[in-house]
C-alpha cells in the first residue's frame, strides 16, 4: 500500500508544511509592523503551533468534527477498510477504543525507549569525573529531555491501559465520546515532536520542571519543550473526562459502584486528577511562554514578578501528577494478584476507596518539593503533615496485597513476577519517601541522587512493573497469542536485580553528598566506582527490554495461539473470544449478578453471559469457583 495513505504519515506531512507556512507568515507579520525579523522565537513559536493544528487536520483527527459543522452526516460507527491491511488502522484515525489503546501502548514503548536511550547517553558520561563526550548544555538536555518524555511515555501508558481495558471491564461498547478519544490520542504525537525537537533548537538546560528564571532565558528549545508538554496535557485532559462519563454513565446492568473490577477504580481516580489539576502545568508553562514573547513580568522579580509562585503553580499539578502515573499500576497489581492467588481480593472496598483517598490528599502535599526554595517557613509543617499522611491509604494497599497472597494456591507466570516485583520496588519507593517528606532531613537530602533513587523506585514500581504485567496479561486478549514464557522471565530476571542495584547505588552516592542534574563531580569523593556499577546496571535493564522488545514483536504472528480464558479470570473481558470483537459485547451484553473477586468460593458467579439459555463457545463461560 501506498505509504503517503496511513494517516500517520500524512499528518507528518502536514505538521512540516504548516509549521513552515506558519514560520514564513509571522515573519512577514512582524515585517509588516516593522519588527525586528532575525528574532526567530516569535516565528517559531507561532509555526510550532500552526504546525501541530495542521497535524491533526492532517491525520484525520478533525475530519468527522469538519463534516459536521459543515452539516454532513457521519457514521457513528465507521467500519474499517476492507482494502487495507490490518495494521494500517493503528497508522490512522479509528475510533474503536481497543485500537486506541494499543496506539498509546506502542507510542508509550517507544518513548520509555527513547528516554532510556537518553539515560544511557549521559550516564555513560557520569562513569568517571571530568566530561568525557558530552557538553554541559548536552549533557543538560538529554538529562532534561529523558526526564519529561518519560513522563510523556508514562502518561501515555496510563492512556493505554484506561482505553483499552475501561470499555471492556464495565460491559461498554466504546468509550463515551469515541472521537474525542481519538483526538486525545492523536494529538501526543504533535505534541511529542515538537518536545524532540527542542534537542536540535538549542536545547534547554532546566531539567523536566522548567524553573524559571533559568528558563525565562534558556535557548530557543525550551519554548518547544514548553508546547509540547502543553498539548500533552491537553490529551490528558481530554482522556479524564472520557473516563469519568465513560465509568459513571455506561456499566453493565447489575455493575454498582462496588462490583466494578478494581482497576476501573484506579482508571477513575485517575482521571479526577488528570481532569482537575493538569490545567495548572500547562498554566505555569504558559506564563514563562508568554515572558519570553511579550515581556511580561510574572515571575520576573524586576517587575513585580514572583519566581515561588511558579513553584506553586507547578507543583500543585506535578504533585498529584505523580498519583496519576502511580494509581493505574496500583490498580494493575490489585486486578492480578487474586486471579494468581486464587483468593479474593482483601478489603476490596477499602481499595477502591483508597484510590479516591489518594487522589484527594495528593492535592495537598505540593509543596514539600518546595521546602528548600524560600517559601514561607510556616508552610514547611502543615505540608510535612499532609505528605505523611497520604501514607494511610497507600498502606492500605499495602496491607491487602499482603491479605490476598496470605496462604494462596500463588502460581508465578511472567505476569504475576512482575506483579511482585512492582510490589517490593514501590515499597522501596514508599520507604524511602518520608524523608523527603519531612522538614529536616529534607533540607538535606532534596536535589540529591537520593532523590533520583527514591523517584526511580517510584515509578518502576507504581507504573513500569505493572505496565509490563499489564502486557504480558492482556497480550492474548489484544493479539489472540501469548508472549513467550521463558523471554518474559528473561526480562523479569535480567531487569529486576539490575534495577535494585541501580536505585540503591543511586541512594548511595545521594547519601555522599552527590547532586542531581550535574554533568561532573569531584574527584575527591570517590563516587566513580559506585557511577560505574550504576550505569552497569542501566544497561542490564535496557538488555532486559530489549529482550522484550523481540517477545513482544515475535508474538504478534509467531505467538503461541492462546484461547479462550487463560488465566481463569473473572473479569468480562475474559468471557468473551480473543481478540475482543470489535463492538466487544454487541448481541451477548452481560449482568453483574455478584461479586468481582470471589476466587475459590464454592458456587460464586460474577456475571451471566448474555442469554443464560445460549450457550457460549467453549472457553469463554463465566469462570467456575475452584
Amino acid at each position: 500500500m501506498n505509504f503517503f495513505s496511513l494517516g500517520l504519515a500524512r499528518g507528518i506531512g502536514a505538521q512540516i508544511i504548516g509549521t513552515a507556512i506558519g514560520v514564513a507568515f509571522m515573519s512577514i507579520w512582524r515585517a509588516a509592523l516593522g519588527m525586528p525579523v532575525n528574532e526567530m522565537e516569535p516565528a517559531a513559536v507561532f509555526g510550532g503551533a500552526v504546525g501541530a493544528l495542521a497535524f491533526m487536520f492532517g491525520v484525520g483527527a478533525l475530519t468527522d468534527w469538519t463534516r459536521i459543522a459543515f452539516g454532513h452526516a457521519v457514521a457513528e460507527h465507521p467500519a474499517a477498510d476492507p482494502s487495507q491491511p490490518t495494521w494500517a488502522r493503528y497508522f490512522g484515525v479509528s475510533l474503536d477504543h481497543k485500537v486506541i489503546g494499543i496506539q498509546y501502548g506502542i507510542t508509550s514503548v517507544l518513548l520509555l525507549c527513547l528516554a532510556g536511550l537518553f539515560a544511557l547517553i549521559f550516564r555513560a558520561e557520569l562513569v568517571e569525573t571530568g566530561l568525557q563526550f558530552l557538553s554541559p548544555d548536552l549533557y543538560n538536555t538529554l538529562m532534561s529531555l529523558h526526564g519529561i518524555v518519560m513522563i510523556a511515555a508514562i502518561l501515555t501508558g496510563v492512556g493505554a491501559m484506561s482505553n483499552y481495558l475501561v470499555p471492556l471491564m464495565i460491559g461498554a461498547s466504546d468509550m463515551a465520546f469515541p472521537r474525542l478519544n481519538a483526538f486525545a490520542f492523536w494529538v501526543n504525537i504533535p505534541g511529542a515532536l515538537l518536545l524532540l525537537s527542542s534537542l536540535f533548537l538549542g536545547g534547554f538546560d532546566t531539567g523536566w520542571t522548567g524553573y524559571p528564571p533559568l528558563s525565562a532565558r534558556a535557548p530557543l528549545g525550551m519554548q518547544f519543550f514548553f508546547m509540547g508538554v502543553y498539548i500533552v496535557g491537553l490529551s490528558s485532559i481530554l482522556g479524564g473526562l472520557n473516563i469519568i462519563v465513560t465509568v459513571l454513565t455506561m456499566r453493565a446492568p447489575g455493575m454498582t459502584l462496588f462490583r466494578m473490577p478494581i482497576f476501573v477504580w484506579a482508571a477513575f481516580a485517575t482521571a479526577l486528577i488528570q481532569l482537575t489539576a493538569t490545567q495548572l502545568i500547562g498554566l505555569s508553562f504558559m506564563m514563562v511562554m508568554f515572558q519570553r514573547l511579550f515581556g511580561m513580568g510574572f515571575f520576573d522579580p524586576a517587575k513585580g514578578g514572583n519566581v515561588i509562585l511558579f513553584q506553586h503553580l507547578f507543583w500543585f499539578y506535578s504533585h498529584p501528577a505523580v498519583y496519576v502515573f502511580i494509581l493505574p499500576g496500583l490498580g494493575i497489581i490489585s486486578e492480578l494478584l487474586p486471579v494468581f492467588a486464587r483468593k479474593p481480593l482483601f478489603g476490596y472496598k477499602w481499595i477502591a476507596l483508597s484510590s479516591l483517598a489518594i487522589a484527594l490528599i495528593g492535592f495537598f502535599v505540593w509543596a514539600h518539593h518546595m521546602f528548600t526554595s524560600g517559601m514561607e517557613e510556616y508552610l514547611r509543617v502543615p505540608f510535612m503533615y499532609s505528605t505523611l499522611l497520604v501514607a494511610v491509604p497507600t498502606g492500605v494497599k499495602f496491607f491487602s496485597w499482603i491479605g490476598t497472597l496470605w496462604q494462596g494456591k500463588i502460581s508465578t507466570p511472567t505476569p504475576m513476577l512482575f506483579v511482585l516485583g512492582g510490589i517490593v520496588v514501590f515499597l522501596l519507593g514508599g520507604l524511602s519517601g518520608p524523608p523527603n517528606g519531612t522538614v529536616a532531613t529534607d533540607l538535606q537530602l532534596h536535589d540529591t541522587y537520593w532523590i533520583v533513587g527514591h523517584f526511580h523506585d517510584t515509578m518502576f514500581g507504581g507504573f513500569v512493573f505493572p505496565f509490563f504485567a499489564a502486557i504480558y496479561y492482556w497480550f492474548p486478549k489484544m493479539t489472540g497469542r501469548r508472549m513467550n514464557e521463558t523471554l518474559g522471565k528473561l526480562h523479569f530476571y535480567l531487569m529486576t536485580p539490575a534495577f535494585f542495584v541501580m536505585t540503591l547505588g543511586q541512594m548511595f552516592v545521594g547519601l555522599q553528598g552527590m547532586r542531581r542534574r550535574i554533568a561532573d563531580y569531584d574527584p575527591a569523593q570517590g563516587l566513580s566506582p559506585t557511577h560505574l556499577v550504576v550505569t552497569v546496571a542501566a544497561f542490564l535493564i535496557a538488555t532486559s527490554v530489549l529482550v522484550f522488545l523481540f517477545n513482544l514483536v515475535h508474538s504478534v504472528k509467531s505467538g503461541e495461539v492462546a484461547a479462550g480464558n487463560l488465566w481463569a479470570s473473572r473479569s468480562p473481558e475474559w468471557q468473551i473470544p480473543s481478540p475482543a470483537p470489535e463492538h466487544n459485547y454487541a448481541g451477548r451484553p452481560f449482568v453483574v449478578v455478584g461479586e468481582p473477586y470471589d476466587y475459590g468460593l464454592p458456587g460464586a458467579v460474577y456475571l451471566q453471559m448474555g442469554d443464560a439459555a445460549t450457550p457460549l463457545p467453549p472457553g469463554h463461560a463465566a469462570a467456575p469457583a475452584e
